[in-house]
């Protein structure tokens, strides 16, 4: 199914895989495996290009309605910011790092000696803070707290600020949506125009859910 829509993108560089089947990714977390994944973020946004969309199975759900999804609106948090935000926004590029989104993993007893290979293969990549959909043309923001570390050309003060502007306003409420898991539930999402992040209220129950992810190409803004 996935590869209707593209390539299928090789195992992911921070978690296991599907054994015979490198392009399915295992989410998993139990008592001893907790999730380090809190925050808002685009998937992979540290590669130079970004994968277009993701498909994630729901294979082990805790019970009692736990361990749902949100997703985001990045169209919406756009259209709804001030026009001068925008202009401003308009022909900026922002870093994404690999190091920065995986830094509580990097910290972890052996996580440089284990990710060691990952570091070394994700640079720090280049991407426009608005971004234009490729197929539908619609303008999003296309930052997150998990991977942009600062905007090009400023001085880390205004970026900063700039940055955490843009990722309190994404998180409003109004561009939400939320997912409820059942076993054997799909979501397929758009990666280039969405953020989301699992909701971590479920530990120490068992959560694993399978992930495909289909190629991207390299984000631009055309206005």
């Amino acid at each position: 199914f996935a590869s209707s829509f593209g390539g299928l993108q090789d195992t992911h560089p921070a978690y296991p895989y599907v054994d015979g089947f490198r392009e399915i990714t295992i989410l998993e977390n139990d008592r001893e495996r907790l999730s380090l994944i809190e925050k808002w973020h685009t998937d992979m946004t540290f590669r130079p290009n970004p994968p277009l969309g993701s498909i994630l199975h729901g294979v082990i759900i805790p019970e009692g309605g736990l361990g749902d999804t949100e997703f985001l609106s990045l169209s919406a948090a756009l259209e709804a910011l001030p026009d001068d935000l925008k202009t401003r926004l308009a022909g900026l590029e922002a870093e994404h790092s690999f190091e920065h989104g995986f830094r509580e993993s990097l910290a972890a007893p052996g996580g440089r000696e284990r990710l060691a290979a990952a570091l070394r293969d994700n640079p720090p990549v280049y991407h426009p803070v608005v971004r234009t959909h490729p197929t539908s043309g619609w303008q999003c923001l296309f930052v997150n707290c998990l991977f942009t570390t600062k905007i090009v050309g400023m001085e880390d003060a205004e970026s900063d600020a700039l940055l955490q502007q843009l990722f309190e306003h994404v998180e409003k409420e109004e561009f939400r949506c939320r997912f409820k898991w059942q076993e054997n539930s799909v979501a397929f999402w758009d990666n280039r125009i969405t953020q989301h992040r699992p909701v971590n209220d479920y530990w120490p129950h068992h959560r694993k859910l399978q992930r495909i992810t289909i190629d991207g190409d390299r984000p631009f803004y055309a206005p």
